[in-house]
């Protein structure tokens, strides 16, 4: 038994090894990737990245998953004006502004982002058919169960709308939008 003690003693220091956070075989919970100053950008530089995170609207400083389990962060939205649409999968206003929201999305393709916020519900596979039914696979839609984001963004209701300039200035409307009205501040945000 003596002779065990050393051995089970090691085992125990090894596997706890693996580090405490992030993901693989030290268990945790996976994180969002957060650049880092050293990281390849798409700015360039690490000195440019570094400039561009110190720029980076508080706003864009969060975290997610996306509904089909992919992490994402507002720092890749940086430099960009940006739509946010929160959602929730029974409301009926929302679901009849997903198809202008997707037509939008797709009129604006490289020009504007796109960030559906699926929230005040529980049920994912809800989420997943509303996003199928409305059209609106081609944008990523954020798993917002928590309503983390809701408040981190302010919202308090849905069909909620955020136009987001590239300088983290942004500007409110609550939906239903129209096609043509959403049309119209897209428009406004990409400066044409």
């Amino acid at each position: 038994m003596n002779k065990l003690l050393p051995l089970v003693t090691g085992a125990i220091l090894l596997a706890g090894c693996g580090g405490s956070g992030g993901s693989g075989a030290g268990g945790g919970t996976p994180s969002a990737p957060v650049p880092s100053a050293t990281a390849p950008s798409p700015s360039g530089s690490p000195a440019k990245e570094q400039q561009r995170l110190r720029k980076l609207p508080d706003k864009l400083r969060f975290e997610a998953t996306t509904l089909d389990g992919r992490p994402f962060t507002g720092v890749n939205l940086a430099e960009k004006p940006v739509v946010f649409w929160f959602w929730a999968p029974w409301c009926p206003k929302c679901r009849a502004e997903g198809p202008a929201v997707a037509k939008a999305a797709r009129a604006n393709a490289g020009r504007v982002e796109f960030v559906g916020v699926a929230g005040l519900d529980r049920d994912t596979a809800k989420m997943k058919e509303f996003v199928a039914r409305t059209g609106t696979s081609g944008l990523p839609h954020l798993d917002d169960r928590s309503g983390r984001l809701y408040r981190h963004f302010g919202v308090t209701t849905q069909s909620s709308f955020l136009f987001m300039r590239p300088d983290g200035t942004a500007e409110r409307a609550s939906g239903p939008l129209g096609e043509d009205e959403l049309a119209a501040r897209v428009r406004a945000l990409a400066g044409g």
